[in-house]
């Protein structure tokens, strides 16, 4: 099973546009051009959404095929991992048939939105479905307590595979969605009480993603950066566009 990258890019997001940063990639060929860019500045990884011709967040799995095949052959070096988000404009069994069907080797999901009128157990046989065809599910947890919904949904051995592979999001829904380094200390003590040693990786929203980016390095973990959470260097400034933010947590790690 596909292990997470150590630097992946999120260039978009399911919300922003072009008015937010000129620089936002949103067609195909601009995700690509943009996956390019942040490969030669040391990403390995591309978390990716699509739009469709109006601009809007899509999940489809035929368009998944398609994109995956021709960033592939642009980028053959870097990992891609298609979304499974919600955006308010999907249902948990089509997110469930996209992160199935896509040919994608790594999917992001959201525990939360994986029970919206759903029963427990359809959640959990599509957990083990994806494991047992080789896709490895990054589980989204948004605050400490859903660790409580990974247990209920995972049964023991995904829960405690050395694959399991979660993502700690920080800042989504306090300060404005601004994080702070220090969010990430009760999701890391509550992994440690649950006694899990998984493959886990931080995305940070507002203007401290790089602080909080390079506190996750330090505690032994993975990285997202990257215009879905964040359009901003560590000064201040506005950033050029996902490159410049790839650049400066690369730096800032080492």
């Amino acid at each position: 099973m596909t292990g997470l990258p150590r630097l992946m890019v999120a260039p978009n997001g399911a919300r922003r546009t072009k008015a937010d940063h000129p620089a936002l990639p949103m067609t195909l060929p601009e995700i690509i051009e943009t996956a390019r860019a942040c490969a030669a500045e040391g990403a390995d990884g591309l978390h990716l959404h699509l739009r469709d011709a109006e601009g809007r967040h899509l999940l489809d799995a035929g368009r998944y095929r398609e994109a995956l095949a021709e960033i592939g052959a642009a980028a053959p070096d870097m990992a891609v991992q298609v979304t499974t988000e919600a955006a308010g404009r999907y249902g948990a069994a089509h997110q469930r048939r996209v992160a199935l069907d896509s040919g994608a080797d790594l999917v992001s999901v959201a525990l939360r939105e994986m029970v919206v009128e759903t029963p427990d157990a359809t959640a959990t046989a599509f957990y083990e479905d994806c494991a047992a065809r080789g896709i490895a599910v990054q589980h989204i947890l948004y605050d400490p307590a859903d660790f409580d919904l990974l247990a209920r949904l995972l049964p023991d051995a995904l829960l405690r595979a050395r694959e399991l592979q979660l993502i700690y999001v920080l800042g989504r829904y306090s300060r404005d969605q601004e994080s702070d380094p220090a969010d990430l200390a009760p999701f890391l003590e509550r992994m440690q009480a649950e006694e899990l040693a998984p493959d886990w990786a931080v995305c940070a929203f507002g203007r401290s993603e790089t602080a909080c980016l390079v506190e996750a390095h330090r505690r032994g973990g993975k990285l997202r950066v990257g215009f879905e959470n964040s359009l901003w260097q560590s000064d201040g400034r506005v950033a050029a566009d996902n490159a410049a933010r790839v650049r400066e947590v690369r730096d800032s790690i080492g």
